[in-house]
């Protein structure tokens, strides 16, 4: 699958996201894109999913006709430490994505 970090997702947590299409907003020049202008730029790309930490883009964005969907790792810490153990459970919700749904996955501090 062709997942899109987001620029608060520090670049190494691609390769845990081994047998998947991972692509850094920084990597394609979209370091400025942000919300909705980043998610209608995924959308045009073919992005079926953006993975984010971005807390706010669940609350700011109506994701009703939208064709991607979004992973929010929810985690006390933008850091590999923090993330990386959210990664299988990232990798298992692929399975269950609908465009237009947000899906959170929390560290188990943050529940």
């Amino acid at each position: 699958m062709k997942i899109l970090l987001d620029n608060c997702v520090p670049l190494k947590f691609a390769r845990l996201l081994v047998g998947h299409e991972v692509i850094h907003c920084s990597r394609i020049g979209w370091e400025r894109l942000v919300n909705g202008r980043l998610l209608a730029a995924a959308e045009a790309e073919g992005f079926p999913v953006l993975v984010t930490v971005d807390r706010s883009m669940q609350f700011q964005q109506n994701m009703a006709g939208r064709t991607i969907a979004i992973i929010y790792l929810r985690a006390p810490k933008n850091s590999m430490p923090k993330l990386g153990p959210l990664a299988g459970e990232l990798l298992s919700q692929l399975e269950n994505l609908a465009p237009g749904k947000i899906i959170t996955i929390s560290h188990p501090e943050m529940r």
